[in-house]
């Protein structure tokens, strides 16, 4: 077993893609869902 992330990433390098693809993901979803759960005012 890897000691650390960086000696994982280095044994299995098409994971570094993929881990940052998951992050982008997760940056561009999460304001996403913060205005979807937004309270509207109604009348």
């Amino acid at each position: 077993m890897p000691e650390s992330v960086a000696a994982y990433l280095a044994e299995h390098p098409k994971m570094t893609g993929v881990l940052f693809t998951a992050m982008l993901l997760l940056t561009q979803a999460a304001p996403a869902a913060a205005n979807a759960a937004q309270a509207t005012p109604g009348p």
